[in-house]
């Protein structure tokens, strides 16, 4: 469900990666970009999978060139693969520095600049990598024996943190040597289990020595500890800082395990001395997520991301500063009600730049840390996406939106923005693309909702259209100019539907109220809010009332199932993908209680000051829990008697946030109603769907289904 804490480019990267198919027999095979010709102009599946993925940048040294990954997809071959492109901060002088069957990740600028630094595959091990900065000379630098996860150079590169794997679970061998072969796990407490995988090992960072060509003197600093540094399941190295000096290194952990990890987010920064092995607890007594760790310039400051309560993963995400010789810690944005998701240091030291969605978009922010005044750097009808300061007071970042995919643009001192990379310029242009409007919706409550409308590109308003409405997931997960390549607004306009997609109650960016408003309330104002955006759409002629679906994932799905039974007509059809259907399942199904303690127990109305006070106080089972009773209520499934309409079920079986048997379980209700159902469950998949033909599959399925409910396309041949 939600990413939270979680930076939006960390998430990409790690989708990436986890369909790059940089294992198996296929690993010889190139992924170049492929040929793509449109023939009508249209924006299709094919234009959508066509498309280069651009992530990550990395400013030199030198601030002069700008180094970006291009990752592009194989349909042929099922899988994806990024390549690494260097250009001039101006955008000139683009040139492609490798060409390999497998994706270079993690890269950054060592040797002044005359050398990069990247995580590659070895032998189906990833390890870490360095080469010129033209790409010549290529050498590999660890030899780990679980192979590296990311890594971080020390200021003066003698030292490199090294992120690496040591087993963590019992196997059935460990207990009977007599039987080598067995495959049971054996498992005595909680949390087994994380997103698409069994906890069977957990990171741990490695520290070693650097000469420039090898590594020695490889340490595990945490190896009396089993706790997991960076925090799974998507931590890495943005989870760790240097100290200017390369005296000491600050990391991320949460020394939790077993049930008290599975039910809480206490997670802490932590101040490791090279010189004398000792360790210090920076934000002990802060409760919630404290992450992203960035010393000032000088080394004076630590600024950090911290959320304020314990097992609240979408609490708001406070930008502090920690003054290490004094120990005082400042929360700079405490008069700013909004959720910051990235920080980087001005390269003076005297403010930060940030990441936060606000008002629909994610612009870039910037706060003085002295007056803690905020300032917009750079913002507009598009989602910023990463920061990289440039030592002439510019920045060079990512930019996309709801009609384009991720670019590189360099902001100048003055403010003035440039795009500077045109990986997808060509093909776009080739491309008649849908039109986005923002509408403020009155809800039922008396507030007012920003909902995004997407028009195909040839809308005419004297005709009449089919609309989905999109329920975002998370629950809270900004609707912003977001820009995806499974639920892609652009894509559903361009195959003549017109999209609602409200920012409901429970999303970040109108203030923490609001988006605090759906823990504990999942079935309440937050669907009002969805039926509002329907309503009010609905008095435009060019909205046919009789040809609306609704679609979503993960909360999504919750929200679709949900308004299977409660939504009174509106929809003809619905489509929920990894959706919740039965909560008192799904209490006791997902991997992170906290999670479902927060949301399904009330969050902070009933959070007691420490999670491992009442560990089940968001369950179904307590009496005395008035909120939870309550949410456990409108659980979807308790409104199956009440469904009539078409419905398409989607799942993952590697999903372990939400199981699968939820979407079983409401397609064989479906069944049993007599309503027309149809499913598709991806074995190899998880929460997401990642590989491109499974990709391209889903899309198909996706458009065939509300096209035979909502445009009467091909119910006669099915």
């Amino acid at each position: 469900m939600n990413l939270k804490h979680i930076m939006i480019a960390s998430a990409v990267a790690a989708s990436l990666a986890s369909c790059s198919g940089n294992e198996g027999s296929d690993k010889e095979v190139l992924v170049d970009k492929p040929e793509f010709v449109s023939k009508d102009g249209k924006f299709t599946i094919d234009a959508l999978e066509a498309l280069g993925r651009v992530s990550e940048v990395k400013v030199s040294p030198d601030g002069k060139k700008v180094l970006f990954s291009i990752s592009y997809e194989s349909v042929e071959h099922n899988k994806s693969n990024a390549d690494l492109y260097v250009m001039n901060l101006d955008g000139s002088d683009l040139r492609r520095i490798t060409r390999t069957a497998a994706s270079e990740s993690g890269f950054v600028w060592i040797a002044g600049g005359e050398k990069i630094a990247f995580v590659y595959p070895a032998d189906g091990k990833p390890q870490l990598w360095m080469m010129n900065a033209d790409g010549s000379d290529r050498k590999q630098v660890s030899e780990l024996e679980k192979g590296i996860q990311g890594f971080l150079f020390s200021p003066d590169e003698k030292k490199v943190v090294l992120i690496s794997n040591i087993k963590y679970t019992r196997e059935a061998k460990d207990l009977y040597a007599d039987l080598p072969e067995a495959t049971g796990r054996v498992i005595d407490d909680l949390n087994y289990k994380h997103w698409d995988e069994w906890v069977t090992e957990i990171p741990h960072p490695f520290i070693a020595d650097f000469d420039g060509s090898k590594l020695t003197g490889i340490t595990d600093i945490m190896s009396d500890e089993l706790f997991e540094s960076p925090v799974k399941p998507f931590g890495g190295a943005e989870s760790f800082a240097w100290s200017p000096d390369s005296k000491s290194l600050v990391y991320t952990s949460r020394k939790k395990e077993g049930m008290k990890y599975a039910i809480s987010t206490n997670t802490d920064l932590y101040l490791y001395n090279l010189e004398d092995k000792s360790t210090r607890n920076l934000t002990e007594g802060m409760m919630g997520y404290d992450t992203n760790p960035a010393f000032s310039p000088d080394g004076s400051t630590l600024a950090f991301l911290s959320m304020e309560h314990d097992g609240y993963e979408s609490d708001k995400n406070r930008i502090f500063t920690l003054d290490l010789a004094s120990g005082n810690k400042t929360d700079l944005t405490t008069d700013w009600d909004y959720t910051a998701d990235a920080i980087a240091w001005a390269p003076d030291g005297k403010s930060l730049y940030f990441l936060a969605a606000k008002d629909g978009v994610t612009p870039i922010f910037n706060i003085n840390a002295a007056t803690r005044e905020v300032k917009v750097v750079a913002d507009g009808m598009c989602d910023y996406a990463a920061l990289a300061p440039v030592a002439d007071g510019s920045l060079v970042t990512l930019r996309h939106s709801m009609l384009y995919p991720n670019e590189v643009f360099h902001i100048n001192a003055s403010g003035e923005v440039k795009q500077i990379s045109n990986v997808n310029t060509d093909l776009l242009a080739s491309l008649k693309m849908p039109k986005v409007e923002k509408k403020m919706v009155p809800t039922t409550d008396g507030k007012e909702m920003l909902v995004w409308a997407v028009y195909p590109a040839d809308f005419d308003s004297t005709k009449t259209y089919p609309s989905l409405l999109y329920c975002q997931g998370g629950p809270q997960q900004a609707v912003s100019q977001f820009w995806s390549y499974r639920w892609n607004l652009a894509l559903m306009a361009s195959n003549g539907y017109i999209v609602i997609a409200p920012n409901r109650r429970g999303l970040p960016g109108f203030g923490t109220e609001w988006n605090a408003q759906i823990s504990g309330d999942y079935g309440g104002q937050n669907m009002k809010d969805y039926l509002a955006a329907v309503d009010y759409m609905k008095q435009y002629p060019y909205i046919d009332p009789a040809r609306i679906g609704a679609t979503g994932a993960s909360y999504g799905g919750f929200s679709v199932y949900w308004l299977a039974g409660n939504h009174n007509k509106r929809f003809a059809a619905l489509l929920a993908h990894a959706g919740i259907f039965n909560m008192e399942a799904q209490y006791l199904e997902t991997e992170e209680m906290w999670f479902a303690n927060w949301d399904m127990g009330g969050g902070a109305v009933n959070a007691p000051a420490n999670s491992a006070d009442m560990p089940d106080y968001g369950a179904f089972w307590r009496k005395d829990n008035a909120i939870a009773q309550r949410t456990f209520a409108t659980s979807p499934h308790r409104f199956v008697d009440r469904w009539d309409t078409p419905i398409m079920i989607s799942h993952g079986e590697l999903d372990y946030r939400i199981l699968s048997s939820q979407g079983e379980m409401a397609f064989n209700a479906a069944k049993l109603r007599g309503i027309p159902a149809e499913m598709v469950i991806f074995p190899d998949e998880n929460h997401w769907i990642l590989k491109p033909q499974n990709a391209i599959l889903w899309q198909r399925l996706f458009f065939r289904w509300f096209d035979r409910w909502l445009k009467n396309e091909g119910k006669e041949a099915e």
